[in-house]
């Protein structure tokens, strides 16, 4: 547990309101530069923040403030709060609730046969595992491969869609799209050199040929004239 000052500029801006410590005291006491100090007694920072009595908070007494008011180079010491606030925990493995761990390698099955993209490391992360546990799974080589069967992280409990979808982008990102299978369609470009042009249409005025046309008109006349002929 570590003793920490709660709000240490609201703390300043109540102590510089409030009480004869210098500026090198205050700062001291709340973690920050005198200037800063010196800029908040001066009304150029911390302007709208309400500050907050650290008597009242229980981290401060009246006598020790008293004290520092008299000698100068007297450093303000926290008092002992009766709520600690915690440190932050390292980073480390996914813990496990007991009543869970047997399910971690059917979702060790699952994320194998689902995503392979994802490294050992990242399910190692997901489900809490090591990375030689994976390996006997990914090669039936578990103790229990025979009924080992797949089932999402996530509906057991063992990680959040946040962070599997999270892993997998992560995993994803720089790999190749694959290529759709079977029949495709083709390019636009391809297809606009591949489909024949329209046919433009005819002119059919120009297509006509007056002196053909009048040429077997006559040829007509002249059978027409010697059939008359003949009867």
């Amino acid at each position: 547990m570590a003793n920490t000052l709660l709000m240490p500029k609201a703390t300043a801006v109540w102590l510089v309101d409030n009480t004869a410590l210098s500026f090198e005291q205050i700062a001291q006491f709340c973690g920050l530069h005198p200037l800063e100090v010196k800029a908040i007694a001066d009304g150029e920072s911390a302007q709208g923040i309400k500050g907050m009595d650290p008597i009242m908070t229980g981290q401060l007494t009246r006598d020790e403030i008293a004290r520092a008011e008299k000698d100068a180079n007297h450093r303000l010491k926290l008092s002992d709060p009766k709520v600690r606030v915690p440190e932050s925990k390292r980073k480390g493995p996914r813990y496990t609730p007991l009543s869970k761990r047997q399910d971690r390698p059917n979702a060790i099955l699952w994320l194998v046969r689902n995503h392979p993209e994802l490294k050992d490391a990242q399910i190692a992360r997901l489900v809490g595992t090591t990375k030689s546990t994976i390996d006997q799974i990914r090669d039936r080589k578990h103790w229990n491969s025979a009924n080992l069967q797949p089932m999402d992280p996530v509906t057991l409990g063992l990680a959040t869609q946040i962070d599997l979808d999270m892993e997998v982008n992560r995993a994803s990102r720089g790999r190749e799209q694959a290529q759709p299978a079977g029949d495709t369609l083709l390019p636009a470009a391809l297809t606009e050199r591949l489909v024949p042009a329209p046919e433009k249409p005819k002119d059919e005025d120009a297509e006509l040929d007056a002196s053909a046309v009048f040429a077997k008109l006559s040829a007509l006349k002249s059978k027409d004239k010697e059939a008359d002929d003949e009867e």
